[in-house]
């Protein structure tokens, strides 16, 4: 099995799947690990201008919201008001006053961070994102929450103390903030230093505090496959083949049409093995990169704009091409 880029994260993949995938939580001190977006990056976006919400939000754990305006400014565009860009300004202003700092979905507008959510999405062959936090010292973001999400966490400035808890008890559990009468046992609490990596299975509860300097970490988040999505990968597997009016007219044709469309499914239904299902919603989930490799750029196509030649502006880069299926294999196990 080859997965690089889990590789320069955790060390030993084999190693990582057989103990903590899915198990319980680990720190790993890579020799040589560099974020692709740091602080120096997030003040190149500011200056550039084009930050704005909704990727960007500022937020505190006591449940007290931040306004946007409070961190955002408007302009005038075409002589029409647009609300929601970064003031860098507030931004600081709140940090200073406690507030934690959220950049959402980083691969979506930061070219390096793509690449890397792109490299880790086909070795999985999950759905990954990236997220930015900034926090000062003290400063706690979120409350004790569940995320539903495998969750991987590297510590780029400053210093933060992590708490992470059991994982969920039953089946049927929920994402997001923990009530406290369902506050569970600590299994790991660790002060992240730059260049350390946190891993926090699925489900398992989790906080983070702000322990010296402004403190800044890159979360990478992979997502696995809910009811939800094998539920929307059945309907789709059942309904292919359907030659059916979109709309039958009269009670005769919607009768005949309930007919036709219940004797394909359970046609179709007996062809479907669970790891067909599983594939397609896993084929689903993964979703193509914002920024990609592969797309024609304005320089080049100008380059070659009277030559004609349909291909002269694509930068490509050969594709990874692997799928890491020793977690799926490994999450059996730990079952």
């Amino acid at each position: 099995m080859e997965s690089p880029t889990l590789a320069d994260w955790v060390g030993d993949v084999e190693s990582f799947a057989d103990r903590q995938w899915q198990r319980k939580p680990a720190v790993f001190t890579p020799e040589a690990l560099a974020s692709p977006f740091d602080l120096d990056e997030l003040d190149a976006a500011f200056e550039r201008g084009l930050l704005r919400t909704p990727y960007l939000e500022m937020v505190r754990s006591n449940k007290v919201v931040v306004p946007p305006d409070a961190y955002t400014t408007s302009r005038v565009v075409n002589g029409k008001t647009h609300q929601g860009f970064a003031d860098r300004t507030k931004v600081v202003a709140l940090l200073r006053t406690g507030a934690t700092l959220l950049l959402r979905h980083v691969e979506q507008w930061h070219r390096p961070t793509g690449d890397l959510v792109a490299r880790l999405s086909e070795e999985l062959d999950r759905c990954v994102e990236a997220f930015f936090f900034v926090t000062p010292v003290g400063g706690q973001g979120l409350a004790v929450h569940r995320d539903d999400a495998d969750v991987f966490v590297l510590q780029v400035a400053g210093r933060k103390t992590w708490y992470v808890h059991d994982a969920p008890a039953v089946a049927d559990w929920s994402p997001g903030e923990l009530p406290d009468d369902e506050r569970s046992s600590r299994l790991l609490n660790s002060v992240l230093a730059p260049g350390n990596v946190l891993y926090v299975p699925r489900g398992f509860a989790h906080r983070a505090v702000g322990a010296a300097g402004l403190s800044a970490h890159l979360s990478l988040t992979i997502r696995d496959i809910s009811l939800q999505d094998l539920r929307t990968a059945l309907e789709q597997r059942l309904s292919e083949g359907v030659d059916l009016p979109a709309r039958p007219l009269g009670e005769a044709a919607i009768t005949d049409a309930c007919a036709a469309l219940l004797s394909h499914a359970r046609a179709k239904l007996a062809t479907i093995a669970p790891e067909d299902l599983q594939l397609a919603a896993r084929a689903a989930q993964v979703r193509p990169p914002v920024t990609t490799t592969q797309a024609e750029t304005l320089a080049g196509t100008a380059r070659n704009w009277e030559t004609g030649d349909p291909g002269a502006g694509v930068a490509g880069s050969a594709s990874v091409g692997r799928t890491w299926r020793r977690l799926r294999e490994a999450a059996r196990g730990a079952q």
